[in-house]
């Protein structure tokens, strides 16, 4: 899996408009048989919903605060068509909105072919930035 980065008009650390591609190249522990999310050996969504999120965090990661980080709350996804083991893949992701902590975000993912044929799947995710050790403390008090 690679990263690369990009960026808009800015408005302090974080700014719409930050963006993150991701590729990867479908592996056997990709598929939905080997995830349980299905019985098939294609990419599974789990899997896609995992770089999708993944581009969110390179987007934006590089821009936080010392100790911050952001957790994932709500997610959108659309899985479009069927990706073969060894197929590649490329999911980019744009920040769009921010709402104080609450970071919005479009993805799309592509594959092999042109146009509207390369499009697997696309949707839309939220993130909040949080200080990475007082989440860690809450959640070890949660159970």
């Amino acid at each position: 899996m690679s990263t690369s980065t990009g960026g808009g008009q800015s408005a302090g650390r974080i700014w719409v408009g930050l963006r993150a591609s991701i590729t990867a190249e479908v592996s056997d522990a990709d598929t939905a048989e080997a995830l349980g999310s299905g019985d098939l050996p294609v990419l599974g969504t789990p899997r896609l919903l995992a770089l999708a999120e993944a581009a969110c965090v390179a987007a934006v990661g590089p821009h936080l605060e010392a100790g911050q980080t952001t957790v994932g709350t709500e997610v959108s996804l659309e899985h479009k068509r069927p990706s073969r083991v060894g197929a590649s893949l490329e999911v980019e992701a744009e920040l769009t909105e921010i709402n104080g902590r609450r970071l919005a975000f479009m993805f799309i993912a592509y594959g092999p072919g042109e146009g509207d044929e390369a499009v697997i799947g696309a949707g839309r995710a939220e993130r909040v930035i949080v200080d990475a050790e007082r989440f860690l403390a809450r959640a070890n008090h949660t159970g």
